[in-house]
């Protein structure tokens, strides 16, 4: 799934697409409990491949899904912005003025979505860089996100 393909209009199904988007990192330890062999299974398998190519899927579903959070984002900031004009010029409808308050609820859920966000992927490459440090550390991994 790319940002470019993800919805913007209904904020639940907006939310149920990030989740599918976040199964990676909510099963990050049994995937890497699966990539990387235990000593005796060892020989068996390149725990340096397993771990670059988990880094690298990793890196370009955090990056979807940060464009995809972005997108809407500047979406509905779009239309509370255009919203807000309308209201400025003298419209009072309340039907005018429920839909901006509809869209800044919005705005605001995306904001708290941009920050949930943040946490995800610091907590996936912090329980990444555990078990991987020993066979791949790529080098543009943020060391403050590792130590916090």
């Amino acid at each position: 799934m790319t940002a470019t393909s993800v919805e913007c209009g209904d904020f639940l199904e907006f939310q149920d697409t990030l989740k599918k988007m976040r199964l990676l990192d909510d099963k990050i330890i049994y995937t890497l409990n699966t990539a990387i062999p235990t000593e005796s299974f060892k020989g068996q398998v390149d725990s340096i491949e397993q771990c670059k190519d988990l880094f690298q899927q990793i890196k370009s579903i955090h990056l979807q899904r940060e464009q995809a959070i972005t997108k809407c984002l500047n979406v509905t900031k779009g239309r509370v912005m255009q919203l807000k004009n309308l209201r400025d010029n003298g419209d009072e409808r309340p039907t005018l003025i429920k839909n901006l308050r509809n869209e800044q609820t919005t705005l605001r859920l995306l904001q708290a979505e941009l920050n949930i966000e943040e946490v995800l992927k610091r907590r996936t490459v912090q329980v990444y860089y555990e078990r991987c440090r020993g066979f791949y550390k790529p080098s543009h991994v943020n060391t403050e996100v590792i130590n916090k």
